[in-house]
C-alpha cells in the first residue's frame, strides 16, 4: 500500500489531473457569475472542488513545517467557519496547498484561456442574440451627491453596454483582470505595440461601458507594465519593491481609514452643503473630497442602519451577519466579512508574496500585485467566495513552490 501511494503521488499524472479538474471548475464558476445564468448547484460544486483539492494536498509531498502552517491556517479556518457559517477560509487555504508541485506559469496560462473563452462566449451570446442582455438601462449615480441625496432628484436614466456581462462594471472589470493576467504571463515578450493595442481596447471599451474606475486602472496597469518592459535594468532595484511595499502599505492604511471616519465625512458632505463648512478638520475634508471622486464608496460604508463595514462592526472573527452586506472597498470587506484576525493572516500572505517577487526579482509580478491591490481599495472583485477571481493565490501557491524547487537546485549546484 505504501508502494502504490509513492507512485500514485510521485509517478501518476492523477495529482495534477484532479488539481486543474479543481481549478476548470471554479473558473467556470466565475463565468458563469459573470453571465446572467443563476447557478443552482453553485454550494455542491463548491464542494466537490474543495474534496478535488484535497485529494491532490494528500497526494503531494510536504515538510512537518509545511504540514504545520497547513493544519494551523486550516485551524483558523474551521474557526471562523464556527462563527460565521461560511466556509471561504478552508476552501482558499485548501486550494492555495494544493498549488504546490504546479508550475505557477503554466497554471496562470491555462487560467488566462479558461477565462478568456468563457468571457468571448458569453459575449458572442449576448451579441448574437442568443442568451444574455447587450445593454443595460438604468440610474448608475453619477450625477452629483447634492442633487440625488440632499435635494432629493431623481437621477436620470442612461443605457450602457454589458455585452452579456449583467453590469457595465462586471464588463470592465473582466477586461481589467485579463489584460492584467495576460500582460503577466507573456511578459518577456510584450511589445510596445502590443500595449498600443491593449490601450486602444481599453478606451474603445470605457466608450461602451463608461466604467472610469476600471478603465484608470488598467490604463495605469499598462503604462507601468510597458515602462517596466522596456527599462530592465530597474527590475532588478530593491527600491522598486520597496515602492510596491509603501503602495501596499497605503491601500491598506487607506481603507482602514476610511472605515473608521465614514460617518464624519459623511456629516462633513452634509455640512459643507447645508452650512458652507464642513465643520471638521482638514483630514476629513481630504477624504470627502476623495471619496467623491470614487463614486461615494467612503460614505457607502455608513449606509446601513448598523454602519455595515465601519470599524465598530468588525470583529476577531466576524459574525453571520456580515455574510450578506455588500459595498464595494475590498479591503474593508476583507476584515469586516472574515474578521480582524482572519485579515491580518491574508495581509500577511501577500507581504510574503511581494517578498518572494522581490527575491526572483519579478517585476512584472510586482506591477500586477501592486495594481490589483490598488484596486481592491475601491472594488471587491478579488474578495469573493470565487476562488478563480484571485489570481494572487495561485501565485502564492505556485510561488512556494517554485522558489522551494529554486532553492534544491542551487544548494545540488553548490
Amino acid at each position: 500500500m505504501k508502494d502504490i501511494y509513492r507512485r500514485l503521488r510521485e509517478e501518476s499524472p492523477v495529482p495534477r489531473l484532479v488539481f486543474y479538474i479543481g481549478l476548470t471548475i471554479e473558473l467556470l464558476m466565475v463565468i458563469i457569475d459573470k453571465s446572467n445564468y443563476i447557478n443552482p448547484i453553485e454550494g455542491y460544486l463548491f464542494r466537490l472542488t474543495f474534496l478535488l483539492f484535497t485529494c491532490k494536498l494528500l497526494l503531494t509531498r510536504y515538510e512537518w513545517r509545511e504540514w504545520a502552517l497547513i493544519f494551523a491556517m486550516e485551524a483558523v479556518g474551521f474557526l471562523s467557519y464556527r462563527v460565521t457559517g461560511a466556509n471561504d477560509i478552508i476552501r482558499v487555504v485548501t486550494f492555495v496547498a494544493a498549488c504546490k508541485g504546479i508550475p505557477m506559469r503554466e497554471a496562470l496560462k491555462y487560467t488566462f484561456y479558461v477565462t478568456l473563452a468563457g468571457c468571448l462566449a458569453i459575449v458572442a451570446l449576448a451579441v448574437t442574440g442568443i442568451y444574455g442582455d447587450i445593454s443595460l438601462t438604468q440610474a448608475f449615480g453619477h450625477e452629483s451627491l447634492e442633487d440625488t441625496i440632499y435635494i432629493g432628484e431623481q437621477a436620470a436614466a442612461e443605457t450602457r453596454y454589458t455585452l452579456g456581462m449583467g453590469h457595465p462594471n462586471a464588463l470592465s472589470c473582466m477586461f481589467f483582470m485579463l489584460t492584467a493576467l495576460g500582460v503577466y504571463v507573456w511578459f518577456e515578450r510584450m511589445k510596445w505595440y502590443s500595449y498600443l493595442f491593449l490601450m486602444l481596447l481599453n478606451v474603445g471599451l470605457y466608450l461602451l461601458s463608461r466604467s472610469k474606475t476600471s478603465m484608470l486602472i488598467t490604463a495605469a496597469y499598462l503604462c507601468g507594465a510597458c515602462f517596466l518592459t522596456f527599462a530592465k535594468r530597474l527590475r532588478k532595484k530593491t527600491v522598486l519593491y520597496v515602492c510596491g511595499l509603501l503602495v501596499f502599505v497605503l491601500c491598506i492604511a487607506f481603507s482602514v481609514d476610511a472605515a473608521v471616519c465614514a460617518q464624519r465625512v459623511r456629516e462633513a458632505q452634509w455640512n459643507e452643503f447645508f452650512y458652507c463648512n464642513p465643520r471638521d478638520n482638514k483630514h476629513i475634508v481630504l477624504l470627502g473630497k476623495i471619496d467623491r471622486h470614487i463614486s461615494g464608496r467612503i460614505v457607502s460604508l455608513a449606509d446601513s442602519d448598523n454602519n455595515d463595514g465601519m470599524i465598530q462592526t468588525w470583529s476577531a472573527f466576524s459574525c453571520e451577519n456580515n455574510m450578506n452586506y455588500y459595498f464595494d472597498m475590498g479591503w474593508v470587506k476583507v476584515f469586516y466579512r472574515y474578521g480582524v484576525i482572519p485579515g491580518i493572516l491574508y495581509v500577511a500572505a501577500n507581504l510574503l508574496l511581494l517578498w518572494r517577487l522581490w527575491r526572483r526579482r519579478d517585476a512584472g509580478g510586482l506591477i500586477l500585485f501592486v495594481m490589483f491591490a490598488v484596486y481592491t481599495v475601491v472594488e471587491a472583485h478579488l474578495i469573493s467566495v470565487y476562488i478563480g477571481r484571485n489570481y494572487l493565490l495561485l501565485m502564492m501557491g505556485c510561488e512556494a513552490a517554485a522558489q522551494k524547487a529554486q532553492g534544491d537546485s542551487t544548494l545540488f549546484a553548490k
